[in-house]
């Protein structure tokens, strides 16, 4: 679960930052989780500052069980604040995607022998923890392409 141990090397801060960019109206994207957990009703979970609801998410999602959960929070935030991220690794390994979406990730697989340098390139012109971010959900859609996962582990 490459997303799962992503989330627990992770700084508290920048987990912060990655659910606040994901919030909408005041509402965390797992506040309804968060509630569920300290048994409050769904609409006064705005109460609890945003740092406390972001910690007990991150409990929520550091179990295994959750890594489609922690997949699915970490695809937002890259799709909606990091585009260019994923679109250019695609682009650069030669995946077929339609902004950042792939249809079949069975079939559309990145060039192997491309990894090294659209990661190369990618650190240029990106923060590098989102960019790790990035990677280690590669890693995850892509378990058994050994250069993707070789440079996600080297990074994490």
């Amino acid at each position: 679960m490459q997303v799962i141990q992503q989330l627990k090397q992770m700084s508290e801060d920048r987990f912060l930052h990655i659910y606040d960019t994901l919030s909408k109206d005041g509402f965390g994207p797992l506040d309804g989780e968060v509630a569920a957990a300290l048994k409050f009703r769904p609409h006064t979970i705005k109460r609890l500052p945003m740092a406390k609801r972001a910690g007990r998410a991150r409990l929520i999602l550091q179990s295994d069980s959750n890594a489609e959960l922690a997949y699915e929070l970490f695809g937002a935030y890259l799709m909606n604040s990091c585009k260019p991220i994923i679109t250019a690794f695609l682009d650069a390994t030669d995946v077929k995607h339609e902004e950042g979406m792939i249809d079949d990730p069975a079939t559309d697989r990145p060039d192997p022998t491309k990894v090294a340098a659209a990661v190369a390139s990618l650190d240029e012109a990106h923060p590098p923890e989102d960019v790790t971010l990035y990677l280690s959900m590669c890693a995850e859609q892509w378990p058994d392409i050994e250069e993707v996962n070789a440079v996600w582990k080297m990074r994490s």
